[in-house]
């Protein structure tokens, strides 16, 4: 209801009604004096006077007359029906009031229609949404997910009086926007909640990525792989490629599918392999750089050995590794570990020569008696045993020596 139109002591409303449905139009009298009360058509047409329908049209009906009120019921009510409608009270000057009928006709079931039936993604999008036969005009809203989008609306008034609106749309698309609704919303007094509903399908080029099926660790000599590219986008990709970067694949490479099999890993086969994922849109590739280790040794090998000279240790440098297969795998063993095993020895069996040697030279040398001296001045060999026998007197002097 509307502000109230008054005139004195006489009071009515205005009224909108939607077409089709009943109005109702009420006079009313605040302090009445016994005049007579009476309701007009915007023609100046009597419609009631006082509890007598002189016009003949019976969607009119009284639905209360008394002292203070005049109420008048129109029912079906059509566009035609629109216009000031007057209330009037037979007082000396005459009284008047004037209630106003306004007919709402709701548009008709909105339309959305889309430039194209399919996005690519990063491309402009159009859609229009159409509210027609309204009156008065509608105003449209746009929804897309829980994000309003401001569109741009034109209204077009029709040789009937009528009002048609239309709303168009433009936004970039991504890939998220797949799937994602588009709601055109139509606000008007005559309806609540009227809206068309569309979805978006979003075309888009590839999304790939590489998953290492086996082994679960370093790839090592010896051991097979297998890498598995998977690839989605929309239309689903119909075409998948492996290639090596800057080579060819190993000649005993396996492709079935999306997935590369390779036996017998050796560092021959270290490089970047790519796989390719190609739709209608487009074409996106993922990479692996494959890093082969040695293969695993039972027994570990030390990080650090030691000479024996205490003050000479000799570590073995951590290898490094390529950062998508893994780091810290060992090298071989250094070879100047073995060079200083080999000279621990040669300087062991240097100084065993070398005691050895002055052994034996201190147990050599010449033993000198004096059991035959006095034969030197004997002239005869019984002389000659007498002076040496002889030689007992002295035996104080006679002594042996040991060298």
């Amino acid at each position: 209801l509307n502000p109230l139109q008054i005139s004195q002591n006489l009071v009515t409303d205005n009224v909108e009604v939607m077409e089709g449905d009943v109005a109702v139009i009420s006079c009313r009298v605040k302090n009445n004096d016994d005049s007579v009360i009476q309701l007009l058509n915007p023609n100046r047409q009597t419609i009631y006077f006082r509890d007598v329908r002189p016009l003949k049209d019976a969607r009119f009906q009284l639905v209360n007359f008394s002292d203070n009120e005049l109420r008048v019921s129109l029912s079906n009510v059509s566009l035609s029906d629109e216009g000031r409608y007057v209330c009037q009270l037979y007082t000396d000057p005459p009284q008047e009031a004037y209630a106003d009928i306004t007919v709402l006709i709701p548009p008709g079931n909105p339309i959305i229609e889309s430039r194209e039936g399919q996005v690519i993604e990063g491309n402009e999008t159009e859609m229009t949404c159409t509210a027609m036969g309204s009156k008065p005009a509608a105003t449209i809203r746009w929804m897309k997910g829980d994000k309003e989008l401001q569109g741009i609306s034109k209204v077009e008034e029709t040789y009937d009086h009528m009002f048609t609106v239309t709303s168009q749309l433009r936004f970039i698309v991504t890939k998220e926007d797949d799937g994602m609704p588009v709601v055109c919303i139509v606000d008007h007094p005559a309806v609540k909640d009227f809206q068309a509903l569309t979805y978006l399908v979003v075309h888009y080029k590839p999304e790939v990525k590489i998953i290492v099926e086996f082994p679960d660790g370093l790839p090592r000599e010896g051991q097979n792989m297998e890498l598995s590219c998977q690839a989605k986008g929309k239309p689903h990709p119909q075409q998948i490629n492996w290639v090596k970067v800057d080579d060819d694949l190993p000649s005993h490479a396996l492709i079935t599918g999306p997935d590369l099999y390779i036996e017998n890993l050796n560092k021959t086969y270290n490089g970047t392999y790519r796989c390719f994922a190609a739709n209608s849109v487009g074409e996106s590739y993922d990479d692996y750089i494959l890093y082969v280790y040695d293969a695993p040794t039972t027994t570990p090998i030390p990080t650090t050995a030691t000479t024996t000279n205490p003050t000479t240790t000799i570590s073995l440098p951590e290898a490094t590794a390529d950062s998508r297969a893994g780091e810290g795998a060992p090298r071989a063993v250094d070879h100047a570990v073995i060079g200083g095993v080999v000279a621990v020895v040669v300087f062991a069996m240097l100084c065993l020569l070398i005691i050895l040697g002055r052994y034996f030279a201190r147990h050599k040398g010449t033993y000198f008696t004096h059991e035959a001296k006095g034969a030197d001045d004997a002239a005869d060999a019984d002389t000659a045993i007498i002076n040496a026998e002889g030689g007992h007197n002295n035996s104080d002097e006679k002594k042996e020596y040991y060298i």
